[in-house]
Order: structure tokens, then C-alpha cells, then sequence
């Protein structure tokens, strides 16, 4: 009788590409074999059938499968490593699913060195560190002990450097950061200090021009409907321990060891009595990291400060004997496995979507080094961050909570970065004379305390700075996503070069009549007592309102108020749905000749009256360059405010300390490298901009 088979199509040869909705096999010289993979066919025999079916020698080469694995919708997918038995009847049986067409294994060909670290005898395990002997990760996290890959069969490792290193799924390495140890620390100043330095050397591109295709200020046509602004790639975030990289050089890594070298192949390597670990935090880890990967788990018998317990889940259903017992050593923070019955002799009958030792400490200590590197990485990337690593799919709460605690590590607490918030400003300002600051709080009934409501900053280089730029600044509003709602304001101005020139910055409750009036108020006071400036904004009901009240120096004749042009037809637009209208508006808009203003308006009339009237009932000074008398300086949107915001879009999930310093390490870095062109060009004996000589 013939055994049932799975076909599945393999790939290897090439390289495993993956965006954020696919995985795919890519390579000039990629080979494609198809396999006949019987139904109850295990890794090893798995394992045996690809190295005779592709002739790799497998003394010198091993093979990390990777299987492209669908997401719950079907219409993303991830990769999935395929490295025991339970990973492998995972994967057959995607034969069921009826959005795969064909199940697709990936592989990846490494040649490893040879491993001279084994344990020996039944002796215990003792680990020392030595940072000289031991490759560092690019992203920030601890020195792995784990296999170094060298070349591939063709000989390709300085250009698969960086992937084999990123590769996680590709290498079974434990690559998690300790968030509690004090060495640890310093690694995460060393990771900060790199982003530092990253940000010093790319500066030139950091601030876009007014001129650039997501900041659109000249007389061309904008069809496209309101929309966020897109994402610009900037610099990452600068750190507040960055003074302290004089202490880098003694950074030593201190997280727990894995207790046997881990292999792509292997993921139930053993714990062993006598094993040491740095904190209790760290067995912990260590343990939850250990039943992930055996597809198992454990419930917590006994936990204190000295003692911790722990046996199988299934020790009365299944009769399985796995237990760990350790204690502290005295007068020390180590733990030590002074008992230990494993491996698991029960079950796992399947793979289940989620797993409860994969907590939300764990996810938030997997993902420091991706928040550290992207600060708005979303809760569905975490999400599939997840499964790419272990396998298992998460809850999109367990994700966010990871999150949010991974940010509360990194950046500090929501709650008391509130109470920091003057300590910092404090220092912002004796560091740097004639920055401005002004708070407004509420009084409580409690001795010397007060309830934030706004703060308003702008720093020094921006207030002289904006004496020399065009009599125009645009002005914005947008959300702060994180523990605590709010708004940030934002007012840019535009230098000789056309180029971005940030203002101020407020932090308020909302946005209403009374915090836009408030913030008007500030930059009159502390920033600019200019007359004849000319502010453009969308058509906020605060900001109208601001900018006719004679008490705060916006009125006419001292300021001229101007409508974005984008977000009046955003609202056209959704008043009446007509991409045609919309488009005459636009047109109107940028007509600089009256002639032609009357010629898009009678025509808009023709289509639809009831346009024509909505039309008319707005100013049309307030947003026809035609009628404009020159004020605007040719900038029709407030894109060099949403520019800004861009920048700062992921550090609005963060606690407002650091959104404070990034602002103001983000202009420091800006006016470095501004002063520095300058001062060539003035060198060169240049009198203009080069936007001025074109």
C-alpha cells in the first residue's frame, strides 16, 4: 500500500526578500526542486530527502528551512522556521488551506565552524564572557555564543554579511536584551550612541525642502485629496545618555548564556543542574524562551525572592516529569538550577496559535532593539515579528502591551515624564540662554503642586534665525497617540532657500478656540513682533477665530491670515464628490492672473451652482493666489508644517520627554549643518542662496 504524499515546491540558491505583506525566494541562480513529502514524514527524514535531493554535502553545509506561512486574513503571509517534527506537520498542513496554491520551502545553505565549546562529562556548565572573543549584533542587543556562519557554498560572506546576522529566523539565536541589568544599560547607551553618530553623519538630508515632491508649495496643480503627508525616512532619535560614550569602552554584556550552542536544527537544548544565571528575571526568560521553542508549557509552583518552582503543565494529565527548581545564591543576585528532571516526556498533540509563556515581557524584550530602531513600529509588524521568531501568532492586546512596555523601558514612564517635563525645560534653558518657554497649568488644593495643561518652547537659533526669513509661517495641529491624548502645534516658517525653518512647538489638551489663541499668543510674545506676516492653515474653527480677535496681534493690518489650499479642497470635496470640481478648484487657486481665476469659477458655476455659492462664501484673498496681493510668497498648503509632523509622527506615541528632546535634538542637529553651508557659501564669497541663484 502506498504512502499518502504532500507535493512541495523548494527553493534554494538564492535568497529569502520579504516585505511587510509577502515572503518570496529571489536569486539569478535560484533552483526550484519539487518533493513528494509523505504525510507523517519527521524533520530529520525531512532534513535527509533535500540533502539527496539536492546534492548538498552535508558534512559541510547544514540547511535552515524556512516555510511560507499565511496570516489569518490569507493575504499576508510570513516566514515560518521549519525545525522539528511539529513545525513540519504545521507545514503540510497548509495543504488545507484554501488560499495556498502550493506549499513553499525556502532554503538557506550555511556552512558553520566548528564548535569547540561542549560540555564535558556531567560536569556543570560554567560560562565566562570575554567580549573580544564574542561577535556584537548590529542592533544594540547582547553578544551571542551562538554559532558564527562563514561562507556559503558560494563563497559570499562579506555580501551576506548583514543577513546573516538579521536573519533570526535563519539562526536560532536567543538575541533578547535584559532590561533590568545595569551592564545592559550601558549596551543600550552604546545602541543610542550609534544612532547618535548615524544622525551627525546624515544631517545634510535630514530637513526636506519646500520644494520637494511631498512638500508641494509652488503654482502646480495638487489633484490628489487631502491625505497625510508621506513618510519621510529621517534619522533615528538621538539619546538623553548620549554624554556618557566615554564609558562605552568598558560595556560589558551580562544577559543569561544559552547552556548549550544553539543550532538551527535543535530547539530543546536542556538545562542542566549547577546552571547559573545572572538574576532570577533571567531565568525566567530563559525558561519561558526554553518551552517556546519545545512547543510546551509550565506553570509556576512555587515563586519568591530565593526560590523558584516550576513543572509541566501537563504533569497530572500526562504524567510528565519535567521540573526545574532554583535558588539564589547566598549573598548574591544568581540563581542556581540545584534541581532539574527534563526533558518533556508528554505530548503536544498540535501547534496552537498562541502560546502562554510568550507574555507581553517577553515580546517587549524581543522588540527593544526594533523600537530603539523605529519608534513607530505598528502592533501588526510586532505582531509578525513574533511569528517570524517562535512560530506563534499573538494577540494584537499581548502585542500592544509588549509595546508599550518595551517603550516605558527605553523612554520612561507616560505618567512621570509629566513631572520631568519642567526639570527638563529647566535644563533646556540654562544650557542654552534665550529659549522660550511658557507653561499653563491648573492649581490643586496639594502644596506646591499644579496639574500640566500646555507648554509652549521655541529655542534661541529659531527666534533670531526667523528676523532673516520671508514674512510667512505656517501653522498646524496633530495628535499625540500615546498613554495620555493631546495635541502638538506646530509653526514652521521658510528661509531664503525655500527650505523648512522650524518655529515653535506647544503641547495643549485640544485643539480649540482657546489653546489656538494661547499659542498665537506665545510666538507674538516670545518669538516674533513682525507686522505684515502672512500665517496659512487650514480652516480650523479656533484658528479663524484667533486670527480676527484684535487682543493677540494677528489682525489685520499686523498679520494676514491665509487658507492651505489642499485642505480647502479636501472639504470641497467632500461636501460635493466631484474630482472635476475639485480639480477647477485647484485651479482657481493657482491661477495667478484674475482673468483666469473668472474663467475656472464661471465654469465651475456652469457645472454646479450650488459649488459656485459654497465658493463665493469664502474670501476669496483668503485663498486665490490671484488675490492674494503677494503675501503667501507662492506657498499654497501648509505642507511645510505636515512635513514636520512627518518627522515627528513616530515620536508621538512616546512620552513627552522624549518628544521634547527629540525636537530639540532634531533642530540642533539642522542648524549645525545650516551654518555650516552658510558659512562655505559666505566663504565663496556668495551673496545669494542657491535657490535665489537658480
Amino acid at each position: 500500500m502506498s504512502v499518502p504524499t504532500i507535493p512541495v515546491t523548494c527553493y534554494y540558491n538564492g535568497q529569502i526578500s520579504r516585505s511587510e505583506t509577502d515572503v518570496k525566494y529571489e536569486g539569478s541562480e535560484t533552483v526550484i526542486e519539487p518533493l513528494e513529502v509523505p504525510v507523517e514524514c519527521t524533520f530529520q527524514e525531512l532534513i535527509d530527502m533535500i540533502y539527496l535531493k539536492t546534492t548538498i554535502d552535508k558534512r559541510r553545509f547544514k540547511l535552515v528551512l524556512i516555510c511560507k506561512y499565511p496570516l489569518r486574513s490569507g493575504k499576508k503571509f510570513q516566514p515560518y522556521p521549519v525545525r522539528d517534527d511539529s513545525s513540519v506537520r504545521t507545514m503540510l498542513d497548509l495543504v488545507n488551506t484554501p488560499t495556498i496554491e502550493e506549499i513553499e520551502l525556502y532554503i538557506k545553505v550555511v556552512r558553520v565552524k566548528a564548535q569547540v565549546n561542549q560540555s564535558v562529562g556531567g560536569h556543570a556548565d560554567i560560562f565566562v564572557r570575554d567580549n573580544s572573543n564574542v561577535a556584537q549584533f548590529d542592533y544594540g542587543c547582547e553578544p551571542s555564543s551562538g554559532p558564527v556562519p562563514d561562507t556559503g557554498p558560494n563563497g559570499d560572506d562579506e555580501d551576506n554579511a548583514d543577513e546573516e546576522h538579521n536573519d533570526e529566523y535563519g539562526e536560532d539565536v536567543d538575541d533578547e536584551c535584559d532590561g533590568d541589568d545595569g551592564d545592559v544599560e550601558v549596551d543600550r547607551q552604546a545602541s543610542f550612541f550609534r544612532a547618535f553618530n548615524q544622525v551627525l553623519e546624515n544631517e545634510q538630508g535630514i530637513y526636506v525642502s519646500a520644494q520637494a515632491p511631498s512638500c508641494d508649495v509652488s503654482n502646480h496643480q495638487d489633484d490628489e485629496t487631502l491625505d497625510e503627508p508621506s513618510p519621510v525616512a529621517y534619522h533615528l532619535p538621538p539619546t538623553p545618555h548620549f554624554q556618557h560614550v566615554e564609558n562605552l569602552h568598558n560595556a560589558v554584556a551580562s544577559s543569561w548564556t544559552p547552556w548549550v550552542e544553539p543550532t538551527t536544527a535543535n530547539s530543546s537544548a536542556e538545562f542542566v543542574i549547577g546552571q547559573v544565571f545572572n538574576s532570577k528575571s533571567d531565568l525566567q526568560e530563559a525558561a519561558k524562551i526554553y518551552s517556546i521553542k519545545a512547543h510546551q508549557e509550565y506553570v509556576v509552583v512555587a515563586s519568591s525572592k530565593k526560590l523558584l518552582v516550576l513543572r509541566c503543565k501537563k504533569a497530572e494529565e500526562c504524567q510528565c516529569q519535567w521540573k526545574l527548581r532554583a535558588m539564589v545564591i547566598k549573598d548574591t543576585s544568581l540563581f542556581v538550577i540545584n534541581k532539574y528532571t527534563g526533558p518533556h516526556t508528554c505530548v503536544n498533540p498540535c501547534l496552537n496559535r498562541d502560546h502562554h509563556q510568550l507574555d507581553s515581557q517577553l515580546v517587549s524584550t524581543h522588540i527593544k532593539a526594533l523600537i530603539q530602531a523605529q519608534f513607530s513600529l505598528s502592533t501588526a509588524a510586532i505582531q509578525a515579528s513574533v511569528m517570524e521568531k517562535w512560530g506563534y501568532q499573538i494577540s494584537y492586546k499581548k502585542a500592544l502591551d509588549g509595546k508599550h512596555k518595551a517603550i516605558r523601558q527605553l523612554y520612561g514612564d507616560f505618567s512621570q515624564s509629566y513631572t520631568e517635563l519642567p526639570r527638563l525645560f529647566l535644563g533646556i534653558e540654562q544650557a542654552n540662554p534665550g529659549c522660550a518657554v511658557v507653561w499653563k497649568t491648573c492649581e490643586t488644593n496639594l502644596p506646591n503642586t499644579e496639574i500640566f495643561q500646555r507648554v509652549f518652547w521655541s529655542f534661541k537659533p529659531s527666534i533670531e534665525g526667523f528676523q532673516h526669513c520671508r514674512p510667512v509661517m505656517s501653522i498646524d495641529g496633530t495628535h499625540l497617540y500615546g498613554k495620555y491624548k493631546g495635541k502638538l502645534f506646530i509653526a514652521m516658517g521658510c528661509d531664503g532657500n525655500n527650505q523648512l525653518f522650524p518655529l515653535a512647538f506647544a503641547i495643549t489638551e485640544g485643539e480649540n478656540t482657546d489653546s489656538w489663541g494661547w499659542f498665537l499668543a506665545c510666538i507674538r510674545n516670545e518669538v516674533t513682533q513682525r507686522a505684515g506676516i502672512c500665517v496659512i492653515s487650514d480652516r480650523h474653527p479656533g484658528i479663524m477665530e484667533a486670527m480676527v480677535d484684535p487682543y493677540l496681534g494677528w489682525a489685520t493690518p499686523f498679520a494676514y491670515h491665509r487658507i492651505c489650499m489642499r485642505h480647502l479642497a479636501s472639504n470641497f470635496m467632500t461636501r460635493f464628490k466631484d474630482k472635476i470640481l475639485k480639480n477647477l478648484v485647484c485651479r482657481a487657486a493657482l491661477a495667478s492672473i484674475e482673468r483666469k481665476f473668472k474663467k475656472h469659477m464661471n465654469t465651475i458655476g456652469r457645472i454646479n451652482s450650488e459649488a459656485l455659492q459654497w465658493l463665493e462664501a469664502v474670501p476669496f484673498q483668503l485663498w486665490a493666489l490671484s488675490h492674494d496681493g503677494g503675501r503667501r510668497y507662492g506657498l499654497m498648503t501648509t505642507n511645510i508644517s505636515e512635513v514636520f509632523n512627518s518627522v515627528l509622527k513616530g515620536a508621538r506615541s512616546l512620552p513627552v520627554t522624549a518628544l521634547v528632546q527629540l525636537t530639540f535634538f532634531r533642530l540642533n542637529s539642522y542648524f549645525v549643518a545650516r551654518r555650516e553651508v552658510g558659512g562655505n557659501r559666505l566663504a565663496s564669497y556668495e551673496q545669494f542662496t542657491p535657490y535665489v541663484d537658480a
